[in-house]
């Protein structure tokens, strides 16, 4: 119970055996007050949030303002809670000042959950039902948006190799995190996850030793240069930015879900229009393309998996 609760409790309590009311009543008073100042609470705390979004935007040109509430909420309270700030307007106003500090925040409210190979499943998908189509190509162009740390990069250009096809693609990976993008082009994991990275290969149809394409040591791996050589970084905004290429194959998944669906919307339209005719969209296990008007022009390859082709 908070200060003013506990003083309203107190006071009522003196003055019982003057007022017909009784002690559940006074509970009921207080459970209602507590009530109202948790709701005034998350009011002014969702104002700080959005005064602070709009910080960063005019500070810094970073837009998260059609970024999912429970997403951004769920990420400045965990830096709220190991900065030590008393509350989210302390944290703006320090992160206007030190730049240091915004980019820890940047890095904070960035999408960076990845790993190689991730849902092994869709990797064996693509490898069924999209790869061969792209054989029949002269040449192969794919956009990863939202490419974090490169994980599922690497594994791009992994199944391209074993399929035959790196040498006559290019795959555009892009992030807006310059810090992600430079871990990303630098290739070197902790050795630690390579194990687990290992049966995701293994379970996605890996034809080869996983153990190739990168070298080890006792705590980190590098991949193997060569799958460096067609993969351009660089950095693209889906926020904020337009058109990136014309493109056959657009991976983007388990992004979307982290946006507004006004924001959904948009980006939906970019890689629409980023696509070739009978290109294909590949989105993450909770994503689709229902709740965007541009349904009618795909055709679904394998609606498990979220892998949809646009029409010619």
């Amino acid at each position: 119970m908070n200060g003013f609760g506990r003083i309203f409790y107190e006071v009522a309590f003196i003055l019982e055996e003057f007022s017909p009311l009784k002690r559940g009543d006074y509970d009921s008073k207080i459970m209602k007050f507590s009530e109202s100042e948790e709701l005034f609470m998350t009011d002014t705390r969702d104002i700080e949030i959005d005064l602070l979004l709009e910080a960063i935007f005019q500070r810094y040109g970073y837009d998260f303002r059609q970024y999912s509430e429970a997403h951004i909420r769920r990420r400045l309270m965990s830096r709220l809670a190991l900065s030590g700030f008393h509350n989210i307007s302390e944290m703006r106003d320090q992160l206007l000042r030190d730049e240091t500090f915004a980019g820890k925040l940047l890095q904070d409210l960035s999408i960076t959950v990845t790993e190689m190979f991730r849902d092994p499943d869709f990797y064996a998908c693509l490898r069924e039902k999209v790869i061969p189509i792209l054989r029949t190509y002269p040449f192969v162009r794919i956009w990863h948006a939202g490419c974090s740390t490169g994980e599922e990069v690497y594994s791009m250009a992994i199944i391209l190799k074993e399929e035959g096809l790196y040498e006559r693609s290019i795959i555009y990976a892009t992030d807006f995190n310059e810090r992600v993008l430079n871990t990303a082009r630098e290739g070197i994991f902790r050795n630690e996850v390579m194990k687990e990275y290992t049966i995701n290969y293994q379970l996605s149809g890996g034809k080869g030793f996983f153990s190739d394409y990168y070298i080890s040591d006792q705590e980190m791996v590098i991949m193997d240069q060569t799958l460096k050589k067609n993969i351009v970084w660089a950095n693209h905004n889906l926020v904020t930015d337009r058109v990136f290429a014309e493109v056959n194959l657009v991976l983007c998944r388990n992004v979307l879900i982290y946006f507004k669906r006004d924001l959904q919307n948009k980006v939906h339209l970019l890689f629409f229009e980023s696509l070739v005719n009978g290109g294909f969209l590949c989105l993450g296990s909770k994503e689709g393309i229902s709740y965007g008007n541009l349904w009618e022009k795909y055709d679904t390859l394998d609606s498990k998996q979220k892998i949809y082709k646009k029409k010619y």
